[in-house]
């Protein structure tokens, strides 16, 4: 609390049903965000696209489509696969941006730290999911 600036009135005066929808739905964004980052297979579609026959059955491109998901579908669809990318998300992308909005907001080097590191855990954890079972 005292890294952040926050006093017991400050946390006594929010609306946590309201926080806690926005929360959740802020997670939701999050983790369609994600989801492309550690279920690798989402990317092959953007490939075929734009090709003519996508999205039709029995097509030459859904034929070839459908192939390759039988061979390579389940490659890296792990809990620790997923984690570990989460957690190259949280480190490499949200402590840097943590970390600049803490410069110029004068926050303390801890500041970072606490957040950042909920960040990593969160997302290790919300990648593991997505990846094993999304």
């Amino acid at each position: 609390m005292n890294e952040a600036g926050m006093t017991e009135e400050k946390i006594k005066g929010g609306n946590m049903g309201k926080m806690l929808i926005l929360s959740f739905i802020c997670a939701f964004l999050f983790s369609a965000f994600l989801f492309g980052f550690v279920v690798h297979q989402t990317d092959v579609y953007s490939l075929y696209a734009s090709e003519p026959g996508f999205g039709a059955e029995g097509s030459a491109v859904m034929n070839r489509l459908d192939s390759l998901m039988l061979e390579f579908g389940d490659r890296f669809r792990t809990f620790g696969h997923g984690s570990f990318h989460g957690g190259l998300i949280g480190l490499l992308f949200v402590v840097p941006i943590l970390g600049t909005n803490a410069i110029f907001e004068r926050k303390s080097f801890k500041y970072v730290a606490v957040n950042g590191g909920y960040w990593i855990i969160t997302l290790s954890l919300m990648g593991g999911v997505l990846c094993q079972w999304g």
